[in-house]
């Protein structure tokens, strides 16, 4: 058994996970918003589960950001920016007296629905995370692939049009984006609810959403060419069109058929907590 920890802006999710990948318990509270309250509140609830279970747990975090290899750093955190220029994996491991991985949030959504979620089937995935923000992990035969920077999968940092993928696509400026245009007031949920109300607007915007996101998957299909594609994420949750994506990006890629699957997640917003438990195992698949 293990312990993962999703470490978000807002709450910090964990869970522990069986030999067998089944969960004996999962829990959340609110995140604090300072670096050391951060700390903190892992080590209680570490502590927690360890005299519950009369044992001391192997744990796994996944974050916001990533960890440089040069500095041992964390960085790019943009919605837990406390978290910014600290030894987060050194400090909290020295705390819980204990090895603890780290590992940022996208690639631990990927590595849980690879190993045995929706694409568990497949040898090379690619996580997308299309929340308030843009993310992504690639896997290749269940390990995650980290890169010389730590940057695999950053995908929304591709520069796209005049401005980051991230700035198309994400929640945050799909709602940013659409009010500008159309002098409303709305948040992203919303416009989509729009769209499946056939409201001209929104049906307009969506159309304009859906080429920039399959204009977006051809530099990643070109690139990488994955086995599959999962898309996770709020906005995701709201995509009902995996479809038309999928042909979009074939008319634009010039290929009759891609055989990459397009798919959602079997453990949707669970999937990065279960991902984190499932760091340092050794996976027998």
């Amino acid at each position: 058994m293990q312990i993962g920890i999703d470490l978000g802006a807002t709450k910090i999710e964990y869970v522990i996970l069986d030999d067998n990948g089944e969960e004996i318990l999962r829990e959340r509270e609110i995140s604090p918003t300072d670096y050391q309250g951060t700390i903190e509140s892992i080590f209680k609830i570490v502590e927690k589960l360890d005299k519950k279970f009369s044992k001391k747990f192997d744990t796994g975090i996944c974050h916001p950001g990533s960890i440089s290899n040069d500095t041992g750093f964390l960085k790019n955190a943009v919605n837990s920016p406390w978290m910014n220029n600290k030894p987060f994996q050194s400090d909290i491991s020295k705390k819980l007296n204990r090895n603890v991985i780290c590992e940022n949030d996208a690639n631990c959504f990927a590595l849980s629905e690879a190993i045995d979620g929706s694409a568990k089937h497949y040898d090379i995935v690619f996580g997308i995370i299309l929340g308030s923000g843009c993310g992504g992990g690639v896997i290749v035969n269940k390990k995650i692939l980290k890169g010389a920077n730590n940057l695999s999968g950053e995908w929304g940092k591709i520069k796209f049009k005049d401005q980051d993928i991230e700035a198309y696509l994400s929640g945050n400026s799909i709602s940013k984006r659409f009010n500008e245009i159309f002098k409303k007031n709305i948040k992203s949920h919303e416009i989509f609810d729009l769209y499946r109300k056939k409201n001209i607007e929104a049906q307009k915007y969506i159309e304009e959403y859906k080429n920039n996101l399959a204009i977006s998957l051809t530099s990643i299909i070109n690139l990488l060419d994955p086995d599959a594609i999962v898309f996770g994420g709020g906005v995701s949750n709201e995509i009902s069109f995996l479809d038309d994506i999928k042909k979009k990006t074939e008319k634009i890629l010039k290929e009759p058929k891609i055989n990459t699957a397009f798919i959602k997640p079997m453990y949707g917003d669970a999937s990065g907590v279960r991902g984190a438990a499932r760091l340092g195992r050794k996976i027998n698949y």
